[in-house]
């Protein structure tokens, strides 16, 4: 009875996130990231260079982005006519900007990104955790069709492919879920490992971790009981997303946090531009980097 129920409560829940995980539609960059019909109009008319460059920066400079191209420039996609997101990457099997795009997945026909990535690790979780269940209860059938412990008739052959297929499963899915366990934690999606990206002031592989703890809320969400469920409750809208490695823009004068830059040269760990409300208290939970700096400069004066 035990073994009965322990095996439907991970099958329905192998089911439900395999579920949520296919047919969760991916999520598009929003209206306000699309150039408008003078926008488009401007970009056709001006030669490719310079001058298109200065159509997007214009487009763009009340957007929450940060990330660039190698050679600086705006992110722009050609196909959807819109200025890309950060950690927004065009799919070519979609034909689809999609937002926070980790990979185009074959085993489950669509595109893993921000909407459906929490649905993605737990079917990684509870797949595992049911081939492990399923090669655990027929291992001791498995040695007794070695040793000869089992009737002689044609079952025994299920039982021996059986074990088989979940531990050669358990195997893979180990260090496939072992990986991306490893990109939470680190707050990277699969792209960004193979790219890194690109921000203003230089090329930052860890441009977007906050730490363990907030990396996880990231994509679980603030409240615990929903973390193993497959609901969503990843934090933000998938446009924009808090980094402490992004230098004030001079060409901002504002800050999410209300801070002015006391000079344009002087550097800061937060954004310069407005964050959406979900994410931006990632960044405030703890006190900011001007406020410990300013408090241990004023203990060095005291000390002094």
């Amino acid at each position: 009875v035990v073994c009965l129920v322990a095996y439907h409560i991970f099958f329905m829940l192998f089911v439900w996130s395999y579920w949520k995980t296919i047919f969760t539609l991916p999520m598009n960059p929003s209206k306000e990231f699309h150039l408008s019909y003078s926008d488009k109009e401007s970009l056709e008319r001006e030669p490719r260079g310079e001058s298109q460059q200065e159509v997007l920066r214009r487009a763009a400079k009340d957007l929450p982005i940060y990330t660039r191209t190698m050679s600086g420039a705006i992110r722009y996609c050609d196909r959807c006519h819109l200025v890309k997101p950060d950690r927004c990457h065009h799919c070519s099997v979609c034909d689809k900007c999609i937002l926070k795009m980790d990979h185009h997945c074959p085993w489950v026909n669509n595109c893993v990104g921000f909407s459906n990535y929490k649905f993605f690790l737990l079917f990684l979780a509870y797949s595992l955790l049911y081939c492990l269940f399923i090669a655990a209860t027929d291992l001791q059938y498995f040695i007794k069709f070695w040793t000869n412990g089992l009737p002689d008739t044609q079952a025994k052959f299920h039982i021996m492919f059986l074990f088989f297929a979940a531990a050669m499963f358990s195997v893979s899915l180990s260090s496939l879920f072992g990986y991306h366990c490893w990109l939470v934690s680190k707050n990277k999606s699969t792209l960004e490992v193979f790219r890194a990206p690109i921000f203003r002031h230089r090329t930052d592989k860890n441009g977007f971790s906050l730490g363990f703890s907030k990396n996880l809320r990231q994509v679980f969400g603030d409240e615990k009981k929903y973390w193993l469920l497959p609901v969503f409750s990843s934090l933000g809208d998938g446009c924009s997303f808090p980094t402490c490695l992004v230098n004030q823009d001079p060409e901002q004068a504002s800050t999410p946090g209300g801070l002015n830059s006391a000079s344009k040269n002087e550097s800061h760990l937060f954004p310069a531009k407005p964050l959406r409300d979900s994410q931006s208290h990632l960044l405030t939970d703890t006190p900011s980097w001007s406020e410990t700096s300013a408090q241990a400069e004023k203990g060095k004066v005291g000390k002094k």
